[in-house]
């Protein structure tokens, strides 16, 4: 039987850090070479009950909410074999990019997805572990719908469950001692990839309900 070891609380400070993660440069709180442009912010507005903002600056960039368990007091790392279960809204503006992702020592980096409403029916899932990943197409998957994603990290395969049906299953894996730290972001799309939000739009914005990782 599996045990609940986290429950994601995004009012909590011994559970999470605001506002900086050493997945960018120096740890924030830009990362241009990402073609971002994020400017991490600290405000409690921007992650408060599991809505991530960004909103726009008069520099150019956006400020971004982005948590992170690495440098937390509880410091919580999901693990080989560990279970991860969330409900997401997606966004609904052009530029919006969310992601809910792993992180350690400048790798260990496992998507439990991203998305981009210009892409409106498709989620990416990627093991950057073992250099893996889907692009999935899904009816479910559209600006402003609500989903549930599955995703346990396993030794030899990383599997990911879409409204509770697999969807991807990558025959790659984790390894045996693989550990990471969680993030939780809503970044903004700089237009090299994926277009920049448009000039009317100030604000952008997708929600996580639920975030519980599962062990054993």
């Amino acid at each position: 039987m599996s045990e609940v070891v986290f429950v994601a609380d995004f009012t909590s400070d011994r559970q999470w850090v605001a506002g900086r993660s050493w997945a960018y440069p120096d740890g924030g709180p830009t990362n241009p070479g990402d073609d971002k442009l994020d400017h991490l912010t600290q405000d409690p507005t921007y992650f408060h009950n599991g809505t991530f903002r960004a909103t726009r600056r008069p520099d150019g960039l956006w400020d971004t909410g982005l948590l992170t368990t690495e440098e937390s007091p509880e410091a919580f790392m999901v693990r080989t074999g560990d279970r991860l279960e969330t409900r997401v809204r997606l966004p609904v503006e052009l530029g919006a990019w969310p992601a809910i992702w792993t992180w350690r020592d400048g790798g260990n980096e496992v998507d439990v997805f991203e998305y981009h409403p210009d892409n409106p029916d498709l989620l990416e899932l990627t093991n950057h572990v073992r250099h893996s990943g889907s692009y999935i197409r899904d009816s479910a998957v559209r600006p402003g719908g609500v989903i549930t994603l599955n995703v346990t990290f396993g030794k030899r395969s990383v599997i990911w469950l879409l409204n509770g049906r697999e969807v991807f299953a990558d025959a790659r894996g984790v390894g045996t001692d693989w550990h990471a730290f969680l993030i939780v972001n809503l970044s903004v799309c700089a237009g090299r990839y994926h277009p920049r939000p448009e000039d009317t739009v100030d604000e952008l914005s997708y929600g996580v309900e639920s975030l519980v990782v599962h062990r054993g």
